[in-house]
């Protein structure tokens, strides 16, 4: 959202991540498709993605899987390994996504979807 829905913001990640740095919270793990590190296209656009890199060599980021069959993209459903990791940590996440589907899955992740999911939104960079 930190791109206003016309560009994929890594300068966004980069923000919310710095936001809960400073706050003391050091085991932060962000989740983004792997074909974000492609070269973007012009229906696709992604600003700033050397963050990116540097947040991966932090070890803060981690790429999800992707490849091509077909010539089309097969992604992951990473929104699974967003949740598993923050259920077992005992952890938060951070995203604006319900996660419908994933609640109806396990009663437990509908306990901790339900407490521990922080919806959030930009005003300009804050």
């Amino acid at each position: 959202s930190h791109g206003n829905k016309e560009v994929f913001s890594c300068r966004g990640i980069l923000l919310a991540v710095q936001w809960f740095w400073d706050r003391g919270h050091k085991d932060i793990t962000v989740f983004v498709p792997s074909w974000r590190k492609e070269q973007p296209r012009p229906d696709v656009l992604i600003t700033d993605q050397h963050i990116l890199r540097d947040l991966e060599k932090k070890k803060i980021l981690v790429f999800t899987p992707s490849r091509r069959v077909g010539g089309k993209r097969v992604v992951c459903y990473d929104d699974r390994f967003i949740v598993k990791l923050a259920h077992e940590s005992d952890g938060i996440v951070v995203s604006n996504d319900t996660y419908r589907d994933l609640q109806s899955e396990r009663a437990d992740w509908k306990r901790f979807i339900d407490q521990r999911l922080l919806m959030y939104s930009f005003v300009n960079d804050k």
